[in-house]
């Protein structure tokens, strides 16, 4: 592997952990189908409890996956994957080019 493309790798190795868990898994998905959700929309569709759903959500928007946004008294947590995706697709750049 290239040192462009061993770098690349390292710099999502924390999105691959995030993404990891099953739990913030499916917050994603739910995030996917919908424009945007509050904790307890996101609690309802959930096993976790709403200070458990609140971690995840905080993890996911320290990593740039979710934004927030307040309407009123509510936080609404909606998915911005767009800086995900291009890391991805840099990194599969790299290991195409260099590894196949």
């Amino acid at each position: 592997m290239g040192k462009q493309a061993l770098e690349q790798f390292r710099k999502c190795t924390p999105l691959f952990q995030l993404l990891m868990d099953p739990n913030r898994q499916d917050i994603i998905l739910l995030l996917s189908e919908n424009d945007a959700l509050t904790v307890n929309d996101i609690t309802e569709h959930s096993v976790l409890s709403r200070p458990a759903i609140s971690h995840h959500l905080q993890l996911l928007k320290q990593q740039g996956l979710v934004e927030v946004e307040k309407r009123g008294t509510e936080r609404y947590y909606s998915l911005t994957l767009g800086d995900a995706v291009a890391s991805l697709k840099e990194l599969l750049s790299f290991v195409e080019r260099d590894c196949l």
